[in-house]
């Protein structure tokens, strides 16, 4: 199966789904940061078979977390880094693969940038992409 390229326009459509699942990644991730604290003696007792609410919401927060990848991966959009809610989409400029670049805080998909240069590559889109 060929894997899907997006244009500018078809990135920006799917923008209202794609933060309500990078929200809820995001979310889950400050909330496993915030039972970090708890974390330390939920391990220990696990070494003895203890159970705990704590671990418990962890393992909910992970899966959370894992189901929003997978979803934005079947749309073959690539999770760049969970903390920062940064998004690629597969597209094309010129006959090359490139990236078009969103971060979650962006309000539409606005850079861009090529396959080796990531992140610190990005260039804003203009109106001869």
């Amino acid at each position: 199966m060929d894997e899907h390229l997006y244009s500018v326009s078809e990135a920006n459509a799917l923008l209202p789904y794609i933060r309500t699942l990078v929200a809820s990644m995001l979310e889950a991730r400050e909330a496993i940061l915030s039972l970090q604290p708890e974390l330390w003696s939920v391990i220990q007792a696990a070494v003895f078979n203890g159970g705990s609410k704590s671990a418990s919401d962890v393992t909910q927060y992970i899966l959370t977390i894992q189901d929003a990848i997978r979803k934005l991966q079947s749309l073959n959009i690539i999770v760049k880094d969970v903390n920062t809610g940064l998004i690629d989409f597969p597209a094309e400029r010129d006959g090359q693969l490139i990236y078009l670049c969103w971060l979650y805080d962006e309000p539409s998909v606005q850079f861009w940038h090529d396959v080796d240069s990531g992140f610190a590559g990005r260039q804003r889109i203009d109106e001869t992409f």
